[in-house]
């Protein structure tokens, strides 16, 4: 019941379907402070929890969550996806280390609000949207493309720091082939981050200014220039 209502896979269908119709100030709630209470739980119920059902739906969360936003044009449903991927990450240290689980979270939970308050102030639906974004906005546009560059996880930003720490924990419990396949399925999410962030930075709309140049109304005094001597 508890990963049904975080959203993580296989438990997951749902979540992408409900945000894409649900009002933006509500999506936001879904996707963050909506998860409060059952990641609280979870923390709480942490050493009783079996390590490998938490490993097996880590695995399983990471892989759909990077599979499953590559091929979506809808803002919202790239949220979605983002969300249960991170989903992924945090509760693979729930076992092992809870306390690096609650920094995972409230990291993901600022980073992600960033983003749907951005959505929500340019009224952003789909990545074609996108496109014109950095010439309203440069300064706006800046702080999205950081945001999605954290939640990728590239160093040297905010959201490197829980992913590495979650890997050295990992490989602490001897548990490298499990530090390696999550480390490989968050390339798949890597896409889709740079992929959006390309567009806010780069695919720029054509910037065109119309005036008129008025050629025949200046007077050159021709003889002036023919005697001026060089």
């Amino acid at each position: 019941a508890i990963a049904i209502k975080l959203g993580l896979a296989p438990f997951h269908l749902w979540l992408p379907e409900v945000l894409q119709g649900i009002p933006i100030k509500t999506g936001l709630i879904l996707s963050t402070w909506q998860k409060l209470a059952p990641m609280s739980i979870l923390i709480q119920l942490s050493s009783e929890i079996n390590l490998n059902l938490l490993l097996s739906l880590s695995i399983i969360s990471t892989v759909i969550g990077g599979w499953g936003g590559i091929n979506q044009t809808q803002t919202r449903k790239i949220l979605a996806f983002s969300s249960i991927a991170h989903l992924g990450w945090m509760i693979a240290t729930l076992n092992t280390n809870p306390q690096l689980t609650l920094l995972n979270f409230i990291l993901y939970v600022i980073m992600s609000s960033t983003l749907f308050f951005i959505l929500l102030l340019l009224n952003m639906k789909n990545i074609t949207n996108l496109a014109t974004f950095w010439s309203k906005s440069p300064s706006t546009s800046s702080m999205s493309m950081l945001s999605l560059l954290s939640l990728s996880g590239l160093p040297p930003l905010t959201g490197f720091m829980p992913k590495w720490l979650i890997a050295q924990e990992m490989i602490k419990q001897n548990l490298t082939l499990f530090t390696l396949i999550i480390l490989m399925s968050s390339l798949l999410g890597l896409f889709f981050y740079l992929r959006l962030s390309y567009i806010l930075t780069m695919t720029l709309a054509p910037n065109l200014s119309f005036f008129s140049i008025h050629w025949m109304h200046q007077k050159t005094n021709f003889l002036s220039i023919i005697l001026t001597p060089a």
